[in-house]
């Protein structure tokens, strides 16, 4: 006679009629997950604004790195844009406004305040196949000039990051009036 836990034993079980039934077990797992739902349910039903909050912070901090996929303006630190200057004889644009630019500025920049961009756009067609930097004092200003740019033509267009505070702050040259 063979044992219980072996394999002889199984096959003889098995060929008496012996069947396993789970329905209790999955009836019970049904109910767990009907239940988690439900209580889901009712936790966003009476938090429905705390949900919103957080989803709309998370699609705020989620904007800048879908956006700077996009774009077409691409941001560089101070010494990717010596080597730009110096590699590609890149146009560095001043968009401060004339106060500003009198404070100091970088070398051989052209100054375009922010606020006569527009009114410019004859002048900057000249420089559409040179890479362009727009910079400004902190580089908040320079990203609307230059999506400015970039809606008006120009290929390569960049931003400096950081703008004029970060350039004299690498130790690179300032030019002052």
């Amino acid at each position: 006679m063979p044992e219980a836990g072996s394999a002889a034993g199984v096959a003889i079980g098995a060929g008496n009629g012996l069947r396993y039934h789970f329905t209790g077990y999955v009836h019970s797992r049904l109910a767990d997950a009907r239940r988690s739902q439900s209580m889901l349910l009712t936790f966003l039903e009476s938090n429905w604004l705390l949900v919103l909050v957080m989803l709309v912070s998370g699609a705020m901090l989620a904007w800048p790195l879908i956006q700077g996929r996009l774009s077409p303006v691409r941001e560089v630190g101070a010494m990717q844009a010596t080597q730009l200057i110096n590699r590609q004889n890149a146009l560095m644009l001043d968009v401060r406004e004339t106060q500003e630019y009198e404070g100091g500025r970088v070398p051989n920049a052209l100054h375009v305040p922010l606020s006569q961009l527009a009114g410019r756009v004859d002048e900057l067609k000249k420089f559409v196949s040179r890479p362009v930097i727009a910079y400004c004092e902190r580089g908040v200003r320079s990203r609307g000039a230059a999506g400015t740019l970039a809606k008006l033509g120009f290929s390569n267009v960049y931003t400096l990051r950081g703008g004029l505070r970060a350039w004299s702050e690498a130790g690179l040259p300032v030019e002052k009036s």
